[in-house]
């Protein structure tokens, strides 16, 4: 098992009504503590990075190690680049060997939105590379990209039908009231406009800011279409907390192999819990092996 298109795989998970996770991953370790996860629980997977991680370890590097951990595994896995601005990068990364990029143009004007989504589908798409693209504004933080609660914005159900129509692209992450990190109240996820939008595009839709979502409440948006649930925050608290707890317990014990094996531990239950959620366990086939 190699690398694989994000595309089939999620086109797959919605006519099924199932969910697919994406993990950002930050260290080469997470990269295989979510497959054995996905492995344990027969389940497609994509690894994700944001550009901050590509800027510390490199695309080619972790190409490699993503490529190395899913034959270990046999787990069909994809590897995604997530909101991503900058063109440069973008080509850094599909030539490396990512399966799947996200061309974030959600700030500029939807005329723009749509010719730098054109820009980047006329490099991804003969190459076989999923491309998602991101309508509204996700609020919170990603990296570099910071959107405020007030400056969020939901995805309009008719511009999103003329987005993909106007460029084709293969996924779409429309603002649906969702924000990235942990929520400070309640989540106020628009279903209603979930299900509009489901009506008017085929094409699998993006769940952003799936960290602490009520777990109904992804499996609501699971079933309306959201065949790609993001999940960043979660992960990386639960495996750096038990880092945490280790050195308060034990300040003395140095060994990486000790605190480490905690990470893994944690990392993994928490990304058999997120796996279960979407519905993915057992959905590993034939066609993708």
């Amino acid at each position: 098992m190699t690398l694989i298109s994000t595309t089939p795989m999620l086109e797959k998970a919605r006519a099924d009504k199932h969910g697919i996770v994406a993990f950002n991953v930050h260290s080469f370790d997470s990269i295989y503590w979510v497959l054995e996860a996905a492995a344990e629980m027969k389940s497609p997977v994509i690894l994700q990075t944001t550009v901050g991680t590509v800027r510390s370890l490199g695309a080619k590097n972790i190409v490699e190690v993503a490529k190395s951990a899913s034959e270990h595994f046999s787990i069909p896995t994809g590897l995604h680049l997530d909101h991503c601005t900058d063109f440069q990068v973008i080509k850094e990364a599909i030539r490396a060997g990512y399966t799947s990029v996200m061309i974030d143009a959600s700030m500029h004007p939807f005329e723009e939105n749509v010719a730098r989504t054109q820009e980047v589908m006329k490099l991804a798409k003969s190459l076989g590379v999923n491309v998602e693209a991101e309508l509204g504004k996700v609020g919170g933080v990603e990296d570099d990209i910071v959107v405020a609660e007030e400056d969020a914005q939901k995805a309009i159900p008719a511009e999103c039908r003329q987005f993909v129509e106007l460029t084709g692209v293969p996924t779409l992450a429309p603002a649906i009231g969702t924000a990235h990190g942990i929520y400070k109240g309640k989540p106020n996820i628009d279903f209603d406009r979930i299900a509009d939008i489901a009506d008017l595009v085929d094409v699998p839709l993006v769940l952003h800011g799936g960290s602490a979502v009520p777990i109904e409440e992804v499996k609501r948006c699971v079933s309306f279409g959201m065949a790609k649930v993001n999940v960043s925050t979660e992960l990386k608290n639960a495996y750096s907390k038990a880092i945490k707890v280790h050195f308060e317990q034990e300040p003395d014990s140095l060994d990486p192999r000790a605190y480490l094996q905690k990470a893994k531990e944690a990392a993994i239950e928490m990304a058999k819990s997120k796996i279960k959620m979407v519905g993915s366990e057992n959905k590993v086939v034939p066609s993708f092996v």
